[in-house]
């Protein structure tokens, strides 16, 4: 398991785009991630105040997050960024709501390299929120993380 700590020490997110809060299963070819999602969001604001629901590519971008986590498991990837390249089969099942829970599973389709594919799926209650296939591209990143030290140190 993964917290936050551990989270941010991989990803170069932070708030208010850091989306993931935990990471509760992980390895090379899958990971299993949490995002809590409280009213407390800045885009619940503007976004259907009346009728508050997480936008979409912000739960996509949530799931996203945790495929990231998967990649940085796999042997020779621990200091890479990884980039979106493409979003195939985005589906939205139900919306995301203050309270919920979305836990997100991310299996590894292919992995070339530094190319990839993965696949996601975001539930709420056990109930498919959101899915979706990501490709994307692992580079080395040489710029400061937040606490201005360079991300391979």
């Amino acid at each position: 398991m993964l917290d936050i700590h551990k989270i941010m020490k991989c990803l170069p997110h932070r708030y208010p785009f850091l989306l993931v809060d935990r990471i509760v299963e992980i390895d090379e070819k899958h990971a299993v991630g949490l995002k809590n999602v409280t009213i407390n969001e800045p885009f619940f604001q503007g976004h259907f105040p009346a009728e508050p629901i997480m936008p979409g590519v912000l739960v996509l971008e949530a799931m996203g997050q945790v495929a990231a986590m998967m990649l940085s498991a796999s042997p020779g990837c621990e200091n890479l960024i990884t980039f979106l390249t493409g979003v195939e089969k985005a589906r939205f099942r139900r919306p995301v709501r203050p309270g919920d829970q979305l836990v997100t599973t991310a299996e590894m389709v292919r992995l070339r390299r530094r190319v990839g594919k993965v696949r996601t799926v975001g539930r709420v209650d056990g109930e498919i929120a959101a899915e979706a296939e990501f490709s994307f591209v692992a580079a080395e990143t040489l710029a400061p993380d937040a606490d201005g030290e360079k991300a391979d140190s």
